[in-house]
């Protein structure tokens, strides 16, 4: 369900943007669908302003290995023309050159970055937490080896599993840290955009059976640095070492730290650090969202079991992977069966373990169908770490299926202010999308499956929700558009199969269904 980062590019023209990978035209703030095939002509037209397009390329670019009639193309021209009409003199914006093609002949085209845009419009400066609140950014990776990433950034990861155990520390999210990966930061500015006090940065090296870690907490208020360390060890002591970074962290910030909050970061671990490896390789694959993908990280974590058959985060990760599987191909049984497996033997193996807790739980809600046991598991995730973005966003959308307008709304919005920059934004943005259309607020849902779409233009369901919320306020060629995109990412897509995979509540299937077939997608 992850996507992930890569630079997107956006074009500006007049008023309008164009973002080809959701497949949105922008007039102002204003969204609209005008279809892949529209979207991938304005592109191609975009990127060669002022020259001429022949025929033959921006029918490639449309209809990719297609045979069609020229007439195809005439079609989708007037569609763009009349579209590009809602500013003024836009219809001429598209000029036609007698059999040879077509020409932009409109407002300058700038092209920038959509990610960086998408960051500054959706993060105005955060108010800050009534209590102490830290980032940690990814730490560099000194060895050399860039395989050895996912080391620094497990490293990072357990660092800010031990402080998001502090009740009164307020911790943001690793998938909103990790957004500043490979950037040269100002930390009062990530401060600013993250909504916290503190910032801790660092540096790792892994040489044979040793490493070392250089850590250092400044307060991104002032700039000053609080607290600064540097640590040699080996190997094997690794989880000692994350626990006594996270306690001289949690120890500068409040001096009074009290033992039992000591005792609270340190925590059971893996009995075998092969298995702790395993796992770590395997969390972007499972994070991807992706089947294919999950497939090649579940062979690494059926390893890990083999070898720590307690571990409850690789069975939390095994349930995801085996969950992507179920729902994004074929709603096949099997995996629908391993997925719940999993999610059992991380319930009975990690109750200290709040994002083993919270995948369970993702997973017991969504394939199980059991949402008493699903609520029950997010809310012992956040008992354990109040800081846990992800129990949130993954909560909402439970409680979004199960037409829990409120609270899949009230989750959703805590988990993107604790993860302000999340990968997962999109399924918090589902969420509140189902949510504002459950309580009749329709513009708003509109909105929020607009944001899911930008957040994640490759996942198919972010696209019905965006069909049936156009069609609830009668923009019928648009939820079309949106209907044609989801048959494009998920040929087989049905959605009363959809529904009965995610059991949804009664009264929205049928107020979704209404809307879906309006748009054209099949039941």
């Amino acid at each position: 369900m992850v996507p992930t980062s890569v630079m997107a590019e956006i074009y500006k023209f007049g008023l309008f943007r164009l973002d080809p990978d959701a497949g949105i035209l922008f007039l102002g703030a204003e969204p609209k669908m005008i279809g892949q095939r529209a979207v991938a002509l304005l592109r191609v037209l975009l990127a060669k302003p002022g020259m001429p397009v022949s025929k033959d390329v921006l029918i490639d670019a449309a209809w990719s290995g297609l045979a069609v009639e020229e007439s195809n193309l005439t079609v989708q021209m007037a569609a763009l023309r009349r579209a590009l009409a809602a500013q003024a003199g836009g219809e001429n914006w598209i000029e036609t050159l007698s059999r040879r093609g077509y020409r932009y002949v409109g407002p300058v085209v700038a092209v920038g970055d959509l990610n960086a845009e998408a960051t500054a419009q959706k993060s105005p400066e955060l108010i800050l937490p009534d209590t102490p609140s830290i980032a940690v950014l990814p730490f560099l990776n000194l060895g050399g080896d860039s395989e050895q990433e996912y080391f620094a950034d497990g490293i990072v990861d357990d660092i800010i599993t031990g402080l998001s155990r502090i009740k009164w520390l307020f911790v943001i999210a690793r998938n909103s840290s990790f957004a500043f990966r490979g950037r040269s930061v100002n930390l009062k500015h990530v401060g600013r955009e993250l909504g916290v006090r503190y910032i801790l940065e660092g540096s790792v090296r892994k040489a044979d059976d040793r490493v070392r870690v250089n850590g250092q907490l400044v307060d991104a208020a002032t700039g000053l640095h609080v607290w600064a360390e540097r640590y040699d060890r080996k190997f094997d002591d690794i989880f000692a070492l994350q626990d006594e970074i996270a306690i001289s962290v949690v120890g500068a910030i409040e001096p009074s730290l009290r033992q039992a909050e000591v005792a609270r970061v340190k925590r059971k671990r893996p009995d075998s650090l092969d298995a702790y490896d395993l796992v770590l390789q395997a969390q972007d694959d499972i994070y991807s969202g992706m089947p294919e993908r999950s497939a090649k990280a579940l062979v690494l974590l059926e390893r890990a079991l083999a070898l720590d058959p307690d571990y409850a985060l690789g069975h939390g990760f095994a349930a995801m992977g085996y969950h992507n599987r179920f729902l994004r191909a074929g709603l096949h049984e099997a995996d629908r069966t391993a997925a719940i497996r999993h999610a059992r033997a991380a319930l009975a193996n990690g109750q200290d373990d709040a994002l083993a807790l919270t995948f369970a739980g993702f997973s017991i809600g969504m394939d199980a169908h059991d949402r008493t046991s699903a609520f029950t598991a997010f809310q012992t995730a956040l008992a354990v770490s109040s800081s846990t973005a992800l129990a949130y966003i993954l909560g909402s959308v439970v409680y979004s299926w199960a037409g829990q307008a409120e609270r899949a709304i009230e989750w959703g919005e805590q988990g993107m202010r604790l993860s302000p920059f999340d990968p997962w934004a999109f399924a918090a943005f589902g969420s509140l999308a189902l949510g504002h259309f459950l309580r009749g607020r329709y513009d708003e849902a509109v909105h929020a499956s607009y944001q899911a779409v930008q957040s994640n233009p490759g996942h198919s369901i972010n696209y019905v929700l965006l069909a049936a919320t156009l069609a609830k306020v009668g923009r019928l060629e648009e939820a079309r558009a949106a209907a044609s995109r989801v048959l494009e990412l998920q040929p087989a897509f049905r959605y009363g199969r959809q529904f009965s995979g995610v059991d949804c509540a009664p009264e929205l299937a049928v107020a979704l269904g209404e809307m879906l077939d309006a748009s054209g997608l099949p039941k």
